[in-house]
């Protein structure tokens, strides 16, 4: 990961020395200080430096840790980039952190601060004595280490073990397999199709899942089926020589073919050779373990489709690569389900028992430890191997699993676990090796937000600008990259199809956890570990403190602070935090028991992102105003409903979270409410969020302002403040998501001036005329609109009929918006429509859908507000809900209990 730091140093020394003002200021600074004439070259040094470094880092095999001067170097590469990012941001906070007009006249007037001049020699030192220690890491390269580099072709020490792995998984006895009858019988149906046409096969998952053990079963079932096969391993540093000098052995040696010398071969030859040997043959050839498509699309042309129903099966770890079969050919092996797990690791754990049942004492334990497999089968077999050679007790067994991450790093016999998955880790791409170990910050079987995690991982500037597309757009891809190639898994997605959670697998997490210490990226705090690993440690993760902090902790290279703790004493925490950790950038302090945050935040210049969430925070201190760096802040479901007017002057502010909630139990009509906000505000360039806003004269003027908006969520609106709001918020070309809210019941909503051709996110809630369903934004904006909520919206014409052409809609919220007796979802509406929310009024008395409506329904929701006390006494309210072809439809009844009460009788049917 040494790598990844240089690249995070040259982006801070990039970002802080190109700018006009930087140059100015060292200029200005040199001439001022002769020690320091040639600190603009000594900037150019270091920066050239570090990058012949990073190039180095590039060519040289990083697993390698039995070449001990090459990995004690390499840490002190780390340590220096790491340094050097440190100062070159407290360099950038001394020169861009005062206020004047103009260059030039800030420039003259910085240096005439006796205080700020000491503090930039004190600063240029550190950067001449970092450029001595780059080169004095270039000559003790030279001097002591060695370097082993690895060409294309050759195998790695991880791709060894790799085809090790494959080449035993062709020796498992059957009995030994577990838990993969469905899937064996897809791929023998798939492989016996009687479509005759050359197909692809393809099945993927996360490494050590049991992609080659399910194929190889497979393999060896069926290849009597086909008149020639041939099974290849593919590592990661293939040459498309070696493949086909390989297809044509394996194809050779079943003795159905004479033996051809591939020796002196040329890659056309080869390449002839493979297509004389399949002609005419009915084929199946396994490419095993392929990282990308370049692979395929190398040996693509050899292939021959004489129709004979020829196969092709690959396995792979990465999404994009399995895509090369069709949809209907495609496997993602999934972990085990806990019933096959716990049959799996007993049949290795207790190889010799009657049946392999676990002793009694031992079965907590043992039960704890395929827990922490959460389902890998490589892992339960690697475990499950480890202990059957252990002492049968209790002991020994705890033992095991409290210390399973050092386990995986220093016990030889999880080898073959290890590097397993240190080769999924290897093979990413540098760009996303810091956001997956991050990931394993977050605590064990944590649902990691995806809004959250991209807006985190920008604040740690692991996003790199890419071309026109925003940060977060950037992020985005880098998230669903890591989920391709299996290092995240999706736990739910939205109705747009959108990832909503991801989680990291236990294993992967515990082999994350033992890189993060490694390479010195981050420490998670659970239980009692000591203090004293935390004084160089640069992301700090509280999961669980069971004893107050000592005051005399000093974390003074931190710079992501993590807690998800809620027993935290917050008190001595913070106090440790903001006075002794100047560079911190992150600090998430979501669900702390805090009422106050200190003056001293103010301190730190590099902070990017403040979480304060669910906290009982009411107020900010007024230094705020000096985190000019600062991108998010998180203070929705806090106590706060002001904001200090400094906030105006955070210029880098890119998203504002902020919302109180009034009514808990969110079924009246006002639930929330935004927070005031100061005039300046309006002219932050680049902000992208605010969640949510309290609506006045003043802010529905000014919000024009703010052409670059994203998402928007506004309360308390009036029903005069209609016609300006319309006019500030059509300025936002780039507006996806939108909230309105009107002040009262009674409030209506006038917005048919409102014009978002990008819109795909809209609620509106409060009274609206019929003609609002005529206007533009439903009208023209409807094709883009995926998600669409109308509450308390009074209508009395069915309001379906006026959006069912919106042809991408996914989420439907309806609440008290219709007050007719039936709603009516007529075939061929909605046809993208994934959720259903009802919230009836009294007199809605029928819900029907026809025969074919809505197809793609996955859940439909029905609730019945407490208003329904108002029912006259002894009336009977009937709902008929009628899902015609829809049998099988899961219904959420959700609040419908709630709403019976004593003075009514209530009944549902579902036809």
């Amino acid at each position: 990961m040494a790598e990844a730091a240089i690249l995070a140093a040259l982006r801070v020394l990039g970002e802080t020395f190109t700018n006009e003002g930087a140059k100015l200021a060292i200029s200005k600074f040199s001439r001022l200080c002769s020690t320091y004439k040639n600190l603009e070259a000594n900037i150019n040094n270091i920066s050239s430096e570090l990058r012949v470094m990073q190039a180095f880092l590039d060519g040289i095999e990083m697993d390698d840790q039995s070449n001990k001067p090459q990995v004690a170097w390499i840490k002190e590469v780390h340590e220096l980039a790491n340094h050097i990012e440190d100062i070159v941001s407290e360099f950038a906070y001394l020169i861009n952190n005062q206020k004047f007009d103009g260059i030039s006249i800030y420039v003259t007037k910085l240096f005439k601060d006796p205080k700020l001049l000491v503090d930039l020699k004190r600063v240029a030192s550190q950067l001449l004595k970092a450029e001595t220690r780059l080169v004095n890491l270039a000559r003790m390269k030279e001097r002591w280490v060695p370097t082993t580099n690895v060409s294309i072709g050759e195998k790695s020490y991880s791709n060894e073990y790799s085809y090790k792995m494959a080449i035993s998984a062709h020796f498992i006895d059957e009995d030994q397999i577990v838990g993969i009858k469905n899937n064996r019988g897809k791929l023998t149906s798939w492989l016996n199709s009687k479509n005759l046409e050359l197909s692809v096969i393809s099945v993927w998952g996360m490494g050590g899942v049991g992609k080659t053990t399910l194929v190889t079963n497979v393999f060896r079932r069926e290849k009597n089926n086909f008149d020639c096969n041939a099974w290849i391993n593919i590592s990661q540093s293939y040459t498309v020589d070696n493949i086909l000098q390989n297809m044509i052995s394996e194809i050779c040696k079943e003795g159905k073919n004479n033996s051809i010398n591939t020796g002196n071969k040329d890659l056309r030859e080869l390449k002839e050779n493979v297509v004389k040997l399949l002609k005419e043959k009915k084929y199946l050839i396994v490419l095993d373990d392929m990282w990308d498509l370049k692979a395929f699309q190398d040996i693509r042309d050899t292939l021959v489709n004489d129709h004979r129903g020829s196969r092709i099966m690959i396995t792979s770890r990465i999404a994009n690569v399995a895509s090369l079969a069709p949809e209907s050919n495609r496997l993602e092996l999934k972990p085990l389900p806990e019933l096959d797990s716990w049959e799996l690791f007993c049949k290795k754990a207790f190889p010799i028992e009657r049946n392999h049942e676990c002793p009694p004492p031992l079965k907590k334990w043992a039960k704890e430890i395929v827990s922490k497999c959460d389902g890998l089968p490589l892992a339960l077999v690697s475990l499950g191997g480890v202990l059957s050679c252990s002492e049968k007790t209790e002991s020994e067994w705890r033992r095991v699993h409290d210390q399973l991450t050092w386990e995986l790093e220093n016990n030889p016999n999880l080898d073959p676990l290890k590097n397993i998955l240190n080769l999924s880790f290897k093979y990413l791409p540098k760009y996303l090796k810091n956001c997956f170990l991050h990931c394993s910050l977050f605590p064990e079987d944590f649902s990691l937000p995806r809004k959250k995690l991209l807006r985190l991982w920008i604040a740690e500037g692991f996003i790199q600008q890419k071309g026109r597309s925003t940060l977060e757009e950037v992020a985005e891809g880098y998230l669903m990259e890591l989920i391709h190639r299996s290092m995240l898994q999706v736990v739910q997605k939205n109705s747009f199809g959108r990832v909503k959670w991801c989680q990291m697998h236990d294993t992967l997490r515990e082999l994350a956890i033992s890189l993060c210490k490694r390479e010195n990226f981050g420490l998670i705090h659970e239980d009692n570990k000591s203090e004293s690993a935390y004084g160089s440690t640069r992301r700090l993760s509280i999961i669980n403190l069971r004893e107050t902090v000592k005051h005399d902790v000093c974390l003074p290279k931190l710079r992501t602070f993590l807690s998800f703790d809620n027993d935290v004493p917050s008190s001595s925490l913070l106090s440790m935090i903001f006075d002794k950790s100047r560079y911190l950038t992150v600090v998430d302090l979501e669900g702390l028991p805090i009422e106050t945050v200190p003056n001293a935040i103010g301190d730190l210049f590099n902070l990017h992102y403040l979480g304060l969430r669910e906290t009982k925070v009411k107020s900010l201190p007024k230094s705020i105003k000096k985190l000019q760096n600062l991108q998010t802040l998180d203070l929705l479901l806090s106590h706060i409903q002001t904001l200090p007017d400094g906030i105006s002057e955070l210029k880098k502010l890119r998203h504002l979270f902020a919302e109180v909630v009034i009514d808990p139990t969110y079924r009246s009509f006002r639930t929330r409410a935004g927070i005031s906000l100061p005039k300046g505000i309006f002219y932050l360039k680049d902000l992208q969020t605010i969640q949510a806003l309290e609506s006045n004269a003043m802010v529905v003027r000014e919000l024009g302002n703010l052409t670059q908006l994203r998402s928007i969520r506004i309360w308390n609106v009036k029903e005069n403040h209609s016609v300006e709001l319309c006019k500030s918020l059509s300025k936002m070309s780039s507006l996806s998501y939108l909230s309105i809210y009107a002040s009262d019941e009674k409030d209506i909503l006038q917005l048919e001036g409102l014009h978002l051709p990008q819109l795909q996110k809209l609620g509106l809630r409060g009274q609206l005329k019929e003609t609002m369903l005529e206007s533009p934004l439903f009208k023209i904006s409807g094709n883009s609109i995926q998600s669409l909520c109308l509450l308390w919206s009074q209508l009395q014409n069915d309001p379906l009929p006026s959006f069912s052409h919106f042809r991408n809609l996914t989420f439907l919220n309806l609440t008290r918006a219709y007050e007719g007796q039936q709603l009516i979802f007529q075939s061929g509406w909605f046809p993208k429509l994934k959720r259903l929310e009802l919230v009836l009024m009294p007199n809605l008395i029928h819900v029907e859908m026809e025969q074919g409506t809505m197809e793609g329904l996955e859940e439909i929701w029905l609730d019945i507000l407490e208003q329904l006390v108002e029912v006259p006494k002894g009336i009977e309210y009937l709902v008929s809900l009628k899902l015609m072809g829809c049998t099988d439809m899961p219904v959420d009844f959700g609040g419908l209990a709630k709403g019976i009460h004593q003075l009514f009788h209530f009944t549902c049917r579902v036809f």
